[in-house]
């Protein structure tokens, strides 16, 4: 079989060939086979009629496609492992030459998993490293910040308070941990002085297992500080990824693309339907549809997929892989809380969670 191969804006390819004619032949019985094994023949049992018989009763266009189709059924993988190819899409094929007795020619269109180039991302994530501010080191909590938490979790009781005393039900109660109190966004402005509840033993002791007030600051004072740690981790793990993609070079398939915005609008349409609405009621009142959505998604959905590669590639080069323990354990924990959960997918989330996170542990190590 010739071949030849031409790349594509893209990361997409197209492989031009033609497959010898007495190959291409070796396929018209088991076509003509396949084809007449459900045709109903006056005088002949269902599959049973002899090649002559067939072959009067099939158009011999429906044969040379039948043997087309089972021919680079069977050779296109092996194209693929010949030309040594990391294939990401199903192929687009296209048939240039078809008749007995001659070779078989064709046009198939494909995207490969794109060539990523990265600069030095140690040094990359080193530099950065080092200009992080004394500013940004300090993640010590301030009285200020306890105290503001504080009040903020004072005046969320004193609504959830006045929704019961308004409507005779209670407001449904968040999570009984400080991080998700102190985290609810309410409409703080309206809540009076003199509405706060007091800030005793006896009203922090209603919102989880404290003893006392100052068991409670003491607590939310270390939350606080996890807080502000992660957040600052994951700003400093932003600027070294954002660094790397910038100066990467990635020809981004078009695919992955979609496959990011498809996520991006799962997420917003599941939130959405959490919230009691529907999805298509939420486009209307934006006056937008999904094709809007994806238009103005595109460049974020673009960074995920780079990030995605660079990330992969990085995990390559490096030879960083999951543990397999770990893996296994964060499985158990999925399929234990989404009972409905693909064990299979849930293995892929698991093994991509935890690889990238031992990716960006070596990134912050240089």
């Amino acid at each position: 079989m010739n071949t030849k191969v031409t790349k594509l804006p893209k990361s997409e390819i197209e492989i031009e060939g033609e497959l010898a004619s007495e190959i291409f032949e070796s396929y018209f019985t088991k076509a003509l086979s396949k084809l007449g094994a459900n045709l109903e023949i006056d005088g002949f049992r269902k599959g049973k009629a002899p090649e002559n018989i067939l072959i009067s009763n099939i158009p011999e266009i429906k044969i040379l496609e039948e043997m087309a189709e089972m021919a680079l059924g069977e050779h296109y993988p092996k194209i693929i492992e010949g030309e040594d190819l990391d294939v990401i899409t199903r192929p687009d094929i296209a048939i240039t030459k078809l008749a007995r007795n001659n070779p078989l020619g064709f046009k198939i269109r494909t995207t490969i998993m794109p060539e990523v180039i990265l600069t030095d991302y140690k040094i990359i994530a080193k530099q950065i490293l080092a200009d992080v501010k004394d500013a940004e080191k300090e993640l010590e909590i301030t009285e200020e910040e306890i105290e503001k938490t504080v009040m903020d979790i004072r005046k969320s009781r004193a609504q959830k308070t006045n929704m019961k005393d308004t409507t005779g039900k209670e407001g449904e109660e968040a999570p009984s941990t400080i991080q998700e109190k102190a985290g609810d966004e309410v409409l703080l402005a309206e809540i009076k002085p003199e509405d706060l509840p007091e800030l005793n033993d006896e009203f922090v002791q209603s919102m989880g297992p404290f003893e006392n007030v100052k068991d409670f600051k003491e607590k939310l004072k270390e939350n606080l500080k996890l807080e502000k740690t992660n957040l600052a981790r994951e700003k400093k793990r932003l600027k070294i990824v954002e660094k790397i993609i910038k100066e990467a070079q990635i020809d981004t398939p078009e695919i992955l693309i979609d496959l990011e915005l498809d996520k991006i609008l799962y997420r917003m349409e599941s939130d959405i339907t959490q919230m009691g609405m529907k999805f298509e009621d939420y486009l209307t009142h934006l006056k937008k549809t999904r094709e809007n959505l994806k238009t103005e998604f595109r460049g974020d959905a673009e960074k995920k997929a780079k990030l995605g590669l660079v990330l992969n590639k990085i995990a390559q080069q490096e030879k960083i892989i999951a543990d397999a323990e770990e893996v296994e354990k964060e499985v158990n924990h999925i399929l234990e809380h989404y009972k409905e959960a693909d064990p299979e997918r849930a293995r892929i989330h698991a093994q991509n969670i935890l690889t990238n996170e031992k990716i960006f542990q070596f990134l912050e190590s240089q």
